[in-house]
């Protein structure tokens, strides 16, 4: 199991920035993907963005150039650093990683937090 902890959502204005932070805690060997997702009332979860064990990293369409997602593997933590933030960035951020390797089994199920609430209003 993979617990996940997220922080820093709360109420920015618009053009503003955040950080949301997740660290994660169990009993494994690694983590291979490590992502950000966000959800508004009567919508579908959609992805914000996602980097890999190896760095690489994905972006939702609507933040490409505002957001940047990073790891430290070292302490299981995984950010994002949102700029230029928009009312219609607002929603509930959730942490999730997925691959997830233990000493004698592989994991490949999406493990979620329990969210983080954004709110971008002047």
């Amino acid at each position: 199991q993979v617990q996940l902890v997220e922080s820093g959502g709360g109420l920015v204005q618009p053009g503003g920035s955040l950080r949301l932070s997740c660290a994660a805690s169990g009993s494994f060997v690694r983590l291979n993907g490590m992502g950000w997702y966000r959800q508004t009332p009567g919508t579908q979860r959609e992805l914000v963005a996602h980097v890999s064990r190896g760095g690489g990293s994905v972006y939702g369409d609507s933040v490409k150039g505002r957001f940047t997602i990073s790891r430290d593997d070292a302490k299981n933590t995984v950010v994002l650093q949102m700029n230029s933030l928009k009312p219609e960035d607002a929603a509930v951020y959730f942490c999730s990683v997925n691959g997830v390797v233990y000493d004698d089994t592989f994991d490949n199920s999406h493990y979620w937090g329990q969210g983080t609430e954004v709110t971008v209003s002047s």
